[in-house]
């Protein structure tokens, strides 16, 4: 299933401020107690439906029924992540404090899109949220997607309203399970491990630079800000220059691209070695503050993100101690040395360029390995293993570099 949100800027007039405006204060008050609730009860969206749904009906007969079910999975969210700030010492109250509220409608029944306009029940019956020309509303309005049931609302009290509206489409993916694309992915590169009915026949490395990228925005940043104050005007504008978000985004997307027609062209599982947040947290502890930086920009989640966004099937797999074990002998792998291949490359322009390409290598019963192969090709075996008994078949000849 593909899901996109569109943001629609909409614009309210008297009659809709004042609807919104008796629904956002109480909504508040009754977030707060739920998730004060919830977070000293542990309890669910249930529990809190039994505990306050009567009360809250005659306290606010006007509140409409399905926001104050929206209400329940908003406290529940909160008091989860208050939770999981106290657990690591982040947080600086003794319980969740409501600055902001988004109003959820979990039902199509109470809005609908109609003539130009976002249409919403409230207590003064439906109102009107006007919006202006939105291309990439349209394109999904007309394009086969559903519109979910459930729409996100977040009003300041002035004219403006941004509406959250999610569409889905469903579709079907059909694949060998013993074709698997295996992703590993790495500060400056992303490694592929291809297999064919359970047999390695291919590896290719693609060099993203993402790595560098970051160092060398940082670098940056430091440069502009030193000596001055990040909330000056000047610097908050050279800031806002860089480009470092969208240089990254335009890598990741073109990868995503690579990956997904070598899926359909192999008819595969895409299957990439996942590392979550605990992971990163043990990476980062201990180390200093540019290290910590570095590990905390990867871009792994992003990628992962974009993939299943993709119609194609996409497999998570804990990636720890992927590069450790040779997958050909399965021994394991005390330590891997530096090695530096430098290469010319023509740029568009006709330039030459001199790229180098860092590689961690191991000998291994007179066999070289390097660690991010290894780890791609770990990752395919592991996934495959659980189906079967995989071979690994070794290739004396280059693997592709991109």
């Amino acid at each position: 299933m593909l899901r996109r949100t569109v943001v629609l800027e909409c614009y309210a007039n008297r009659v809709a401020r004042e609807a919104l405006r008796d629904i956002v204060e109480p909504l508040k008050t009754m977030v707060g107690e739920m998730a004060e609730y919830a977070l000293e009860h542990n309890a669910s969206q249930k529990t809190l439906h039994r505990v306050f749904y009567e009360r809250y009906r005659k306290q606010y007969p006007w509140m409409p029924t399905r926001v104050i079910k929206g209400a329940y999975r908003d406290a529940v969210r909160r008091a989860k992540s208050f939770r999981e700030r106290l657990k690591k010492g982040r947080a600086y109250t003794r319980k969740p404090k409501v600055r902001r509220i988004t109003i959820v409608y979990s039902d199509n029944q109470d809005w609908k899109i109609e003539n130009g306009s976002l249409k919403i029940r409230t207590r003064r019956g439906w109102v009107e949220l006007k919006y202006g020309n939105n291309k990439q509303l349209h394109r999904y309005l007309y394009g086969g997607w559903i519109p979910a049931s459930e729409l996100k609302l977040k009003a300041d009290g002035g004219r403006r309203v941004l509406a959250y509206i999610t569409f889905v489409k469903v579709y079907a993916v059909f694949c060998d399970k013993k074709n698997v694309i295996a992703v590993d992915v790495n500060e400056n590169n992303i490694t592929i491990a291809v297999f064919r009915n359970g047999v390695l026949v291919e590896v290719i490395r693609i060099e993203t630079g993402l790595g560098r990228i970051v160092i060398a925005y940082a670098v940056r940043r430091k440069r502009i800000s030193r000596g001055k104050s990040t909330k000056t005007r000047e610097v908050k504008k050279k800031l806002k220059m860089l480009r470092e978000g969208d240089r990254k985004k335009d890598i990741l997307y073109k990868v995503v691209n690579f990956i997904e027609e070598l899926a359909k062209e192999n008819n595969a599982v895409v299957v990439i070695g996942d590392i979550s947040g605990d992971d990163k947290e043990r990476m980062e502890k201990n180390k200093g503050r540019k290290l910590k930086h570095r590990i905390h920009q990867w871009s792994i989640a992003t990628l992962i993100k974009l993939l299943e966004d993709r119609p194609i099937h996409v497999v998570r797999i804990s990636e720890r101690g992927s590069s450790s074990v040779d997958p050909f002998t399965r021994k394991r792998i005390e330590g891997y040395s530096p090695l530096v291949i430098c290469t010319a490359v023509r740029g568009a322009n006709g330039r030459f360029k001199v790229v180098k390409v860092v590689l961690r290598v191991a000998y291994v019963d007179g066999r070289i390995v390097e660690r991010d192969v290894v780890g791609a090709i770990n990752i395919g075996l592991k996934y495959l293993s659980s189906d079967g008994s995989p071979v690994a078949l070794g290739s004396t000849g280059p693997m592709r570099c991109g």
